[in-house]
């Protein structure tokens, strides 16, 4: 199955260093875990959501594994954890806020998935530029299984 994984940082590792690298790092650790990685677009500066005040450095990556959905999820959150991430239950302040690494499933090449803990698309994709942007320069022919327009469309509506 494709998957289109969504990559953001806006804090400093004190191993890896500033958020660029992070996302390079991040990469190379689905590598690690048996993900493919097919495509990994431009890494972009965005301003932050909410009330944190580092810009991020964001990304977009094509990805192959024969994982489900929420399978995958557990491997992303697991990642986050060992780049510093707080797990959920744990999160305390605001919900969005700087981190170290953000991975969220965009888009997949089923189509539409719901569980309780996750909704594909991403809930939010269609009105965010630093999603569509990236995500346009590698995938722009994926379509929106919900608009049906593909992600180059609604990147040039946004």
């Amino acid at each position: 199955m494709l998957y289109l994984i969504g990559l953001g940082s806006n804090m400093r590792h004190p191993r890896i260093g500033l958020p660029r690298a992070i996302l390079d790092a991040a990469i190379e650790a689905l590598e690690h875990s048996g993900v493919g990685v097919l495509a990994v677009s431009p890494t972009i500066t965005s301003r932050p959501l909410g009330p944190s005040q580092r810009n991020f450095a964001n990304a977009v990556a094509v990805v192959e594994t024969p994982l489900d959905p929420d399978e995958l999820l557990d491997l992303l959150q697991s990642t986050e954890r060992e780049f510093g991430r707080r797990a959920p239950r744990q999160r305390i302040g605001p919900r969005w806020r700087a981190r170290i690494l953000d991975l969220d499933i965009i888009m997949w090449s089923g189509g539409i998935w719901q569980s309780p803990r996750l909704a594909i698309p991403h809930t939010d994709m269609a009105q965010r530029s630093f999603v569509l942007g990236p995500a346009a320069s590698i995938a722009g022919d994926w379509r929106d299984p919900l608009s049906g327009l593909s992600l180059r469309q609604l990147n040039t509506r946004l």
